[in-house]
């Protein structure tokens, strides 16, 4: 034990390399299965290098960004002092950014090689069970959920102990705790740049997916009446590139660069306290590592329990197994873990907590989680009450449809939200704003799990594409549809998730922020405060709007195309002639890179410019608007979407509606595909984007919050000066009054 306890920090990074090598273990078991004929291999080839052509031209763009953004900080780290106070970072902020951009692209990169492996594989496992097919497209989930847990682990502690030895954090007297800030400091670089890779790859990704997807709706479905995968479609290729570089390299990006936050945010409120104990001081620094670092463990054993008996057996029950028994794990384990590594009793900003309450925030933010993901599955599941709703109002026509999915969408913010706030209640009484921050880190623990789950959707869907595409029998499409609809509901579970988390993360990054800029509060009282309250809440419209106008464009763009092939290449809806793949995968891919620019740029400049010229309450006014108000956008917009998805995708099977049955190509049944249209950028493009938008900008915030100490709103000065000195005058006629009241008295 003392041997643990002296070597517990190099315990950390081996954690995230333990993940790494059970997810080659699994990916090498993924390549090993049947990939199926040549016809099923060339489609998947296609995918293939179409997701790896839309790769290599976002990096490049990203290249110049990582460069230009890395001297920055790199001059930034290096200014020594700013009007006589001393900054606490140092030029090796820009190294850390970059490192953490490339692992954010690499964890992209491996889950969406392993999906593009994984795809075609279960679709040969479909053609013989179910039981097959969920095993190969679950496995190749795992690949993804394991490489982005594994590697931010191993890249955040393997950072953080070159940084302690580097600063000389660690002395003969114990931790210098100016050092020690400035380490931390250091390695926020790491998670700014594993965030702004995600909102690039997130935004691009969705861009890409839904254009290609939108496209092949209206015009292969709706237009020429052929089914979503038709491999005469000439979009269809397009679309499965799309649910590769958006759901699963776009996640994957995305939960990486949560994960760092979630852990880095409790770092540095865990730097604030001071503690004797068997580490050194440093067990509330290390605690968010080392329980997520075993919630990879726990994953892995998690998934154990993923498996199913027979055609009959109920997929989503097997997922829900995996997740709660991953979940049920990391919380006994936390308590262990808790009561070892941290003392009976520890302060923050003034706040005095045990360790057991620590272990009940913990509880807060797993049992959090695990609510936000049953309240999304049952707003979007198929047979449960709302998306019935929207079924029914489809029989009416598409404008009640509409009506119908955004009715469901507003209203699945409530429970949500009051979860939410009854988590940073509940989570902050037990242990002030460091319980906030471990609830999001306990929380995030079984991210390799939610991740494998989430990731298993895109993979259905793209075998049920291969199947269509390859006109195998209907049985084969029937259990990639069977799983296919599962990973619809998945994916919403997801992305409530990552949403949950961002809003607890941003919290703990907020209060991280306060501290740094040297403000105690955010007074809404005082009008530039207020003022940048509302331009906050105002930010994920303008950046949802964008994103949504760059998929109606780029969705434009490929219709035109695709009618272009129908009409100029005789021969296609005959099977006598091929489309040109190639020429839809170009728009999207030309499309989501050009498009994905402004949303990113918004989401990186506003918190400089408006903590340089406004400086830091107004911008803490900024970061509140903008958390409130992507927090209830992004539950709202990926729930309405999933809803929408899942509502269409009840006619394959067959709906009742006032005591008549309707299938595919009936008239509710196109009113549906309306809807799903239309929820597609909701759900894959600007939905799961803000849970990145809000705590990116929170990040950058924190970044730039020594540099902005002491900054007041221009014009301002004299009035708050006034301001102050009619408060004090205030206070001296009470204090006279009193004296008076007091002397008559005797």
């Amino acid at each position: 034990m003392d041997f643990l306890q002296n070597n517990l920090i190099y315990a950390i990074p081996l954690l995230g390399i333990i993940g790494i090598l059970v997810m080659a273990v699994k990916s090498a078991w993924v390549s090993k299965q049947n990939a199926g004929d040549a016809n099923m291999q060339e489609l998947a080839g296609h995918i293939a290098n179409g997701a790896m052509a839309f790769l290599k031209a976002e990096w490049k763009i990203l290249s110049f960004f990582v460069l230009i953004a890395g001297c920055l900080l790199a001059y930034s780290g290096s200014v020594q002092e700013i009007n006589g106070r001393p900054m606490h970072s140092s030029w090796v902020i820009a190294i850390a950014f970059v490192i953490g951009a490339v692992f954010s692209a690499l964890a992209g990169y491996i889950g969406m090689k392993a999906a593009t492996k994984a795809n075609v594989r279960t679709t040969q496992a479909a053609r013989t069970s179910l039981k097959q097919a969920l095993k190969v497209s679950f496995t190749g989930g795992t690949v993804m959920g394991l490489g982005v847990a594994g590697l931010a682990i191993l890249g955040l502690g393997s950072l953080f102990i070159v940084f302690l030895a580097m600063f000389k954090v660690i002395g003969p007297d114990g931790i210098d705790t100016i050092h020690m800030k400035t380490a931390i400091e250091v390695l926020t670089g790491f998670s700014l740049g594993a965030e702004s890779i995600a909102l690039f790859a997130r935004v691009g990704g969705g861009i890409y997916t839904k254009a290609a997807d939108v496209g092949a709706d209206l015009v292969g479905k709706v237009e020429a009446g052929i089914p979503e995968d038709d491999v005469r479609n000439p979009a269809t290729i397009a679309d499965n590139v799309g649910d590769n570089v958006g759901d699963v390299a776009g996640m994957g990006a995305d939960l990486f660069g949560s994960y760092v936050a979630t852990i880095l945010a409790t770092m540095v409120l865990g730097q604030e306290i001071t503690v004797t104990d068997k580490f050194g001081g440093m067990s509330p620094i290390l605690l968010p590592m080392v329980i997520c670092g075993l919630g990879i463990i726990f994953s892995i054993i998690g998934t154990w329990f993923v498996t199913i008996k027979d055609e009959k057996s109920n997929v989503q029950s097997a997922l829900n197994l995996g997740n709660w028994s991953s979940i049920i794990i990391t919380a006994i384990a936390s308590f262990f873990i808790v009561n070892w590594m941290l003392p009976e009793t520890l302060v923050l900003r003034g706040y005095q907590f045990s360790s057991i309450n620590v272990f009940y925030a913990i509880t807060v933010g797993l049992v959090v989680g695990a609510i936000m993901s049953f309240v999304t599955e049952y707003y979007t599941a198929m047979g449960k009450g709302p998306v019935n709703s929207i079924i029914q109002q489809s029989s009416t026509g598409h404008a009640t449809n509409i009506i119908g999915g955004l009715s469901v969408g507003m209203k699945s913010t409530v429970i949500p939200i009051l979860v939410l706030a009854g988590g940073i209640v509940t989570s902050y009484y037990f242990a002030g704003l460091y319980g906030v921050a471990i609830a999001a880190a306990g929380m995030m623990a079984t991210t390799a799990m939610q991740l494998a789950i989430d990731a298993f959707g895109p993979i259905a869907d793209n075998a049920g594409g291969i199947a269509e595409m390859s006109q195998l029998p209907p049985e084969v499409r029937e259990r990639t549809d069977n799983l296919d609809a599962v990973g619809n509901t998945t994916a919403a579970t997801g992305k409530g998730f990552a949403i949950a988390s961002a809003a607890l993360t941003s919290l703990a990054l907020f209060a991280a922020f306060v501290g740094i800029a040297g403000i105690s509060a955010i007074d809404i009282y005082k009008a530039p405060v207020l003022a940048g309250l509302f331009v906050g809440g105002m930010i994920p419209f303008i950046f949802s709007a964008l994103c949504i106008q760059a998929v109606g464009k780029a969705a434009m763009d490929m219709v035109q195309e695709v009618r272009r092939q129908f009409r100029e290449i005789p021969g296609i809806m005959e099977y006598k002639a091929k489309p040109e793949y190639e020429k839809c995968v170009a728009i999207s891919t030309q499309a989501s890179i050009r498009e994905m620019l402004l949303p990113g740029a918004i989401a990186l400049i506003t918190p400089v410019i408006v903590g340089f010229v406004f400086g830091p309450e107004v911008l803490g006014g900024l970061l509140a608007g903008v958390t409130v108000s992507g927090v209830l956008m992004g539950i709202f917009q990926s729930n309405a979407g999933g809803a929408w998805d899942n509502a269409k995708k009840s006619f394959e099977k067959g709906v009742e509606i006032n005591g008549e049955m309707y299938y595919k190509k009936s008239e509710p049944h196109k009113a549906s595909v309306t809807g799903d249209t239309v929820g597609d950028p909701f759900k894959d493009t600007s939905g799961p984007s803000m849970n990145i938008l809000i705590k990116l900008m929170s990040i950058v915030s924190l970044v730039i919050a020594p540099y902005i100490v002491g900054i007041t709103p221009p014009g301002m000065t004299a009035s708050i000066r006034t301001a102050t000195k009619e408060v004090q005058l205030a206070k001296n006629a009470v204090a006279i009054k009193n004296s008076t009241n007091t002397t008559t008295h005797h």
